[in-house]
């Protein structure tokens, strides 16, 4: 089956959604959602969105802290253009029905590890979840927009790959996880909002869905990709054995958590000036530090001193679930431990969030904007969906593209039924332990050529798969998975110094002048 739209979005997250309600008016936009359209990493995010609402605050600060926690690697153009914008895209969630928290003074803003102001503006501590059940039934209900649910992108449609001089983007192939199917879907203009690559990692906060799709589609596609070795481990994932990936807010720090051993010790302050509220990267490493020192499972995050009413005000969904957990938060620390959590790197845009195929934007995790540099400064990341989403709509609304060729269908004609789904479970949980032992925290060169040695042998092993086998969701991610690992492994080795989240025992300096590292299909590049 072909299907022909005026834009085709790939993911529904903040990014996604948000470019869709923006460009329905005026265009037939279909949105590719892996899952329900409500399950995305967009749905998981607690803190909120950092941007400049109060008098006392300003667009500087927020810039100086958003270049101190990105180890001043960041692009300043873009920094200065997401957040100079910050505040007309909070407007637009506003005007979109967001019930953001309130107090007596208006709406409550929250401080979180890195910002020098209180600029946090949030639904208590589901943010996230609250701005998707505000967008989601907008999206659902608009006549211009079609909704395509458990289907998943397998790769985009080029007019290069059709033999045509002048390459852009034409649509992707997408496959029907219900039903086998394989849909070919056209469209001048395609937005890949895919999100991030923790599930790379064995340990992640992020939800099943986060498998790189995106990035490693484009990257096929011959876009560049930067800056992958920056993975971003958020310091405070709860550690129980029956919570899978759910995270302890950067906000709790902000209000007032504390950082302990079992024996109850307060360790921040002896790694930095800034203890508790010091960037997540200096924190993941601590955190790390002191549990490899010690053997220990994890340490301690204490907010017990603070009122359970402030607690139940200001955290209630950390508080419902710690309580199901056996743990009372008004009473007991917290049990923590690092995890994945967000990929600062992706495909390079410009500030139209542009990539180098015509035709194809990113907004979201799977981009790289050039704001994050070399650590993401806690939620800037809504912020930066929204503010890239915008931008990639007005420059839709602004070009009118050439007509799209006939395109081919997905040709399965010449392959056979997968019978050893056990090789892509194995390959998939491989993958994930030898990129969280040898591609964490804390790197070595050695450890990173092991990486990539293992990378290469599963490379080879998933594309004989893919040429020779029907399409699965498992293979369409575990194939997205190890490009993904690849392009982190690659910038890894290229980044000679410690720099943001990018800390190498060989290379422990910092070099005087910061420089991306972007990749080039077939030659990685600096600059």
């Amino acid at each position: 089956m072909t299907l022909h739209f005026d834009v085709l979005i790939i993911g529904s997250g903040l990014a996604g959604q948000s470019a869709a309600l923006r460009l329905a008016d005026t265009h037939r936009v279909v949105v590719i959602s892996k899952r329900a359209l409500e399950d995305s990493a967009s749905s998981w995010a607690q803190g909120g969105i950092a941007a400049v609402l109060d008098s006392r605050d300003s667009i500087e600060a927020h810039i100086r802290d958003t270049f101190t926690a990105g180890a001043d690697l960041n692009d300043a153009a873009a920094t200065r253009f997401v957040v100079e914008n910050g505040r007309r895209a909070i407007d637009w969630l506003i005007e979109q029905g967001v019930p953001f928290s309130r107090d007596e003074k208006g709406y409550h803003l929250t401080r979180e590890g890195g910002h020098s102001a209180r600029r946090v503006i949030h639904v208590a501590d589901a943010t996230g979840l609250a701005v998707q059940e505000t967008l989601t039934p907008k999206v659902r209900r608009h006549p211009n927009i079609t909704i395509l649910e458990n289907h998943i992108a397998i790769d985009l449609i080029t007019a290069a790959k059709l033999g045509q001089p002048d390459d852009r983007c034409l649509g992707a192939y997408v496959l029907n996880t219900q039903s086998g199917e394989v849909l070919t879907i056209g469209a001048p203009n395609t937005l890949i909002a895919t999100g991030g690559a923790g599930k790379v990692y064995l340990y992640t906060t992020n939800p099943d869905t986060s498998t790189g799709d995106g990035i490693a589609m484009a990257w096929r596609a011959g876009c560049r990709v930067a800056n992958m070795e920056f993975i971003q481990f958020h310091p405070t994932c709860l550690y129980h054995p029956q919570a899978k990936s759910f995270l302890i807010s950067e906000a709790v720090r902000g209000e007032g958590g504390i950082l302990r051993l079992p024996d109850g010790t307060r360790f921040m302050p002896a790694h930095d000036e800034r203890a508790e509220l010091a960037p997540r990267d200096v924190v993941a490493r601590a955190i790390d530090f002191e549990m490899k020192k010690r053997g220990l499972d994890c340490v301690y995050l204490d907010i017990s001193h603070k009122p359970a009413d402030f607690l139940s005000e200001h955290f209630p969904n950390i508080l419902a679930r710690c309580l199901e957990l056996g743990i009372d938060i008004t009473r007991q620390p917290i049990p923590v431990v690092p995890a994945a959590h967000y990929t600062c790197g992706g495909i390079v845009t410009d500030l139209d969030a542009r990539t180098d195929l015509p035709g194809l934007y990113a907004a979201g995790e799977a981009s790289y904007t050039g704001l994050h540099g070399a650590n993401r400064l806690a939620s800037n990341s809504l912020l930066e969906c929204l503010v890239f989403s915008e931008a990639a709509v007005k420059h839709i609304q602004a070009h009118t593209p050439p007509a799209l060729p006939t395109l081919p269908a997905w040709d399965a004609s010449r392959v056979a039924d997968l019978d050893e789904e056990v090789v892509i479970s194995h390959n998939w949980d491989e993958l994930r332990r030898f990129m969280w032992d040898y591609v964490g925290i804390v790197r070595t060169t050695k450890r990173l050529q092991r990486a990539q040695h293992r990378i290469r042998l599963l490379m080879r092993e998933i594309e004989e798969f893919y040429s020779n086998f029907h399409i699965t969701h498992d293979l369409i991610e575990l194939r997205n998975l190890v490009v993904t690992a690849d392009l982190i492994v690659r910038c890894a080795l290229k980044r000679r110094e410690s720099r943001g989240l990018h800390f190498s025992r060989d290379y422990p300096d910092l070099l005087a002048t910061p420089k991306r590292t972007i990749l080039r299909r077939g030659r990685p590049t600096r600059r």
